[in-house]
């Protein structure tokens, strides 16, 4: 399961856990910080990874799309890095468990 991080999201997160979540990248360290949504979309579709992000916009693409690419939403506001980073590490299992499943496009952590 790689994860790849939207540029609304530090990429000090994906370094962080880089040791949970092996071969996640940051849109940043991709080169990608300043590609539009579509080419996000599909970099993630095309290299197996789930974008994470703080903006509704994957969201409401995945409704459009399906997947792949999973998407994951954080909705925690403006929050520090080390809370996110922290809310990532706690739902492991269920993010992992989302990556997994062959039905669900979208998942949120409130």
């Amino acid at each position: 399961m790689k994860l790849l991080f939207d540029q609304n999201l530090s990429y000090r997160i994906a370094e962080n856990l880089v040791a949970i979540y092996p071969g996640s990248a940051h849109v940043r360290l991709l080169g990608l910080d300043q590609a539009d949504d579509e080419t996000i979309w599909n970099y993630a579709r095309d290299n197996g990874y789930a974008i994470i992000s703080k903006d509704a916009d994957f969201h409401q693409r995945s409704f459009v799309r399906g997947f792949p690419p999973k998407v994951i939403w954080v909705r925690c506001g403006n929050s520090p890095t080390v809370q996110i980073g922290n809310l990532l590490k706690d739902n492991y299992a269920v993010i992992q468990n989302f990556c997994d499943d062959p039905v669900y496009a979208f998942f949120i952590i409130p």
